[in-house]
């Protein structure tokens, strides 16, 4: 959290960015880090029993039960750290949009951010010009997607197939302020996040 805002002690931000609950199989996080955060009262869930799913798994699953249902409706998730790094972590971090597909899940990095739009809805995606694009794509996930249509991009896909071996849309450009995306497979958007 400190280096995200850099013109701060960053011991202010630490103690002010306090996370409620720090779970998963605690194979990464440094000891140093574990009591700093204990000291302050952050619960620490020890999951490293379960070796079937990601940290990121775990702690969406945590999300998923213990939010009330009334504060569902508007939950959105941004998880920071999520990109850039080993390549099998982004492809499990990716698996969570897909196994959490009724959640709005964000992965955010330094350049980028991707979510699923899911082909149960038809998708109005209304962008921030002063933070994101203008670069962005379209990736079918789990299935090819036999029919894809858009408005808003540069190049606006019109019932295209798009799957891995042939079309997917990348290195695209949004053109305005809104993206209408409906397609039959669900799909992965993914915009770049603009430099400050």
């Amino acid at each position: 959290m400190p280096l995200l805002v850099p013109h701060e002690d960053a011991l202010d931000v630490r103690h002010r960015y306090k996370p409620d609950l720090i779970k998963g199989d605690m194979d990464s996080v440094r000891t140093e880090v574990l009591d700093f955060y204990t000291s302050l009262g952050t619960m620490v869930v020890d999951e490293s029993h379960d070796q079937d799913t990601t940290d990121l798994h775990k702690c969406i699953s945590h999300i998923r039960d213990f939010t009330p249902d009334l504060d569902k409706s508007n939950l959105c998730v941004l998880v920071a750290g999520a990109l850039g790094g080993r390549f099998d972590h982004e492809a499990g971090n990716i698996n969570v949009l897909c196994r959490f597909s009724t959640m709005r899940i964000i992965l955010i990095s330094d350049d980028c951010l991707i979510y699923l739009l899911p082909r149960t809805h038809y998708h109005e995606i209304h962008i921030q010009s002063s933070l994101e694009g203008p670069h962005c794509g379209l990736i079918p996930i789990g299935m090819p997607s036999g029919n894809t249509t858009t408005t808003g991009l540069q190049w606006d896909l019109n019932e295209m197939e798009m799957r891995f071996g042939g079309l997917i849309s990348t290195s695209n450009i949004v053109r305005g302020g809104k993206v209408t995306v409906r397609s039959s497979s669900d799909l992965l958007w993914t915009i770049s996040i603009k430099k400050t």
